[in-house]
């Protein structure tokens, strides 16, 4: 009997017209239109290039930046930009910057491991100061700095975001020689305790010399790491050379005419012990001013930056936040790279954004975390998702973290996409390092919460928006824990490469990418046809919502021509009348 009555409702909606239906993706997109943002990223993976510049247009900026040769990164074996830099070019940087100044620009976001090293993987290698000028002639590296800075001071309309970091506990795998074996002995160096300084003797000169020391103040010994003395002396030449470039950054900008400069450090690869990390941190900390700031994760730089602009230029004053944790372990480290526990590197990024916690908030923060009982998990989850359920029909807007390091497998990609609607969500991150997962979340959460209030939508924000859901959404879904163990098996097993770099040994990258191309479309079926019948938020006062249109992928690739992240383009459909559910289906 109930089979009759629904065939039959079923019936009605399709002879009315009702059956499910999004908007067919455009070919072409509308221009981004606003302000200027001139923004010289980290290097060329997806999250410092095109998520950001998904985020700024979803909030209504411009992103302008340099030709992709000036700042790629190329991994030992790859072709060069220009044929002979394997890192970005700070020189043809520095002159862009100073052309977009001489052409009117007046926001900036420059990632200063890019503009003094060359991208983040070099900043862990170079340890000269000095840097080429065409034609000939050199400089140096603190000189750039310099003249740049007191050239982006003069003109007081000008708001600058520096972006740097505390350099990781172990150079890149696969980068000027680097091998698995060398980066683990290194690992194990960097992470021994060093003697913990204090007050007065938190100077660069007492912190570098201690590098070389155990916490009781005995010299390591290199071969004790299996290190020779050669790879010490480089690794620590290293860390020095940006340190010292990052105090003398901080040096200038808490100078007369620097007001409306603002430095964001973020911590890469760290650990919990008081490693080699713990002086640098200490010190740089000591020397930041209000409106900078010092947290977890560095590939995450450009968003907060972004989400920040938009905060202050808004006039967003702050605002409260309930946030509920699933799984037990939020008193601990997220993954074994962090190097604070979870709730505090969120309370950290709260208090960055202006939020404060109140469990009445109308906005949500739900993070799974590593199950503390692995007979658990299932309930773990299920509470998650009971509860952003709820929220769904309170009409509560809600950031989604998965902060469980792998350990739930494919379950809770599963379950959210059986069970939630996924483009009801504000931001979700889950993908990549946990030491960025914080950052991902809240910045493009905080963000559109923000331009929900304060924001003037338009066609691009929306469609902008929508592909920063899609996009952290699809490739956590379906790469992270499916396709991407097929890829590396068939590189690994197949054709006998390296999944870390598929130049070393030289393989069929076409084959590798049409594996890529056939896998995700298999995968992304289901949770493509969620997103295509969910609502998102388009007004938070009065509260309405707009329903996505079609969504069409394309352009797999593999950016650093390895397995560990994609790229894709994203098109979209226009937003339309929001569905509306009946017996399950949605409807017009």
């Amino acid at each position: 009997m109930k089979k009759r009555i629904f065939a039959a409702a079923l019936a009605c909606l399709l002879l009315t017209g009702c059956s499910p239906r999004a908007t067919a993706p455009l070919e072409t997109e509308p221009a981004a239109e606003g302000p200027e943002i001139a923004y010289v990223p980290l290097d060329d993976r997806p999250d410092n290039v095109e998520r950001v510049v998904y985020l700024s247009h979803s909030l209504g900026y411009r992103l302008e930046m340099p030709e992709l040769a000036d700042y790629r990164t190329a991994l030992d074996g790859q072709p060069k930009n220009y044929d002979s830099f394997q890192c970005g070019n700070p020189w043809s940087l520095y002159t862009w910057v100073l052309d977009q100044e001489t052409a009117g620009c007046d926001r900036y976001i420059l990632s200063l491991d890019q503009l003094l090293s060359g991208g983040l993987v070099s900043s862990r290698c170079v340890t000269e100061d000095e840097v080429s000028i065409p034609g000939g002639g050199t400089t140096s590296s603190s000189e750039l700095m310099d003249s740049l800075l007191s050239t982006l001071a003069q003109d007081e309309n000008n708001m600058v975001w520096l972006l740097d970091s505390v350099m990781r506990l172990a150079p890149t795998v696969g980068y000027q020689g680097g091998t698995l074996e060398a980066y683990d002995a290194l690992r194990s160096y960097g992470i021994e305790p060093r003697p913990e300084l204090t007050g007065a003797e938190l100077t660069v000169e007492r912190v570098t010399a201690d590098y070389r020391l155990g916490s009781g103040g005995t010299p390591l010994a290199p071969e004790a790491f299996g290190l020779t003395e050669t790879q010490v002396e480089t690794y620590l030449a290293a860390r020095e050379r940006k340190l010292r470039l990052t105090e003398r950054m901080l040096e200038t900008v808490a100078g007369e005419g620097y007001e409306n400069f603002r430095v964001l450090i973020g911590i890469d690869d760290s650990s919990a012990e008081t490693c080699i990390q713990k002086n640098e941190i200490a010190l740089l900390r000591r020397g930041l001013r209000k409106g900078d700031a010092l947290l977890s994760g560095v590939d995450d730089l450009a968003f907060k930056a972004v989400a920040k602009l938009y905060l202050d230029e808004s006039g967003w004053t702050g605002g409260d936040i309930a946030v509920r944790y699933y799984g037990g372990t939020e008193d601990q480290p997220a993954c074994i790279y962090d190097f604070q526990p979870l709730t505090e590197i969120v309370a950290a990024h709260l208090d960055f954004f202006g939020l404060t916690e109140a469990a009445d908030a109308e906005l949500q923060l739900l993070v799974l975390t590593q199950p503390a009982d692995e007979t658990k998990m299932a309930a773990y989850y299920g509470a998650l998702i009971d509860d952003l359920k709820e929220c769904r029909e309170q009409n509560k807007p809600v950031i989604l973290m998965d902060a469980g390091n792998n350990r739930y497998g494919t379950a809770f990609h599963d379950a959210l996409t059986k069970k939630a609607e996924l483009g009801h969500l504000l931001s979700y991150a889950g993908f990549l390092d946990m030491a960025i997962v914080t950052g991902t979340a809240l910045s493009h959460g905080v963000a559109r919460y923000a331009f929900l209030q304060k924001g003037q939508q338009t066609e691009t924000a929306e469609r902008a928006f929508q592909r920063t859901v899609a996009d952290s959404v699809i490739k956590d879904f379906c790469y992270r824990n499916v396709v991407r163990e097929d890829v590396a098996a068939y590189v690994r097993d197949e054709l006998g490469g390296n999944i870390n770099n598929f130049w070393q040994p030289d393989i069929d990258r076409l084959q590798v990418v049409e594996l890529l191309t056939q896998r995700m479309d298999q995968e992304i079926a289901d949770v493509v046809k969620n997103l295509e019948r969910s609502n998102f938020i388009s007004s938070l006062e009065p509260y309405a919502e707009r329903g996505w249109g079609g969504i069409a992928l394309e352009n797999y690739r593999f950016p650093w021509d390895r397995a560990f992240e994609i790229g894709m383009d994203i098109r979209l459909g226009a937003p339309m009348e929001p569905h509306k559910k009946v017996l399950g289906w949605y409807v017009k």
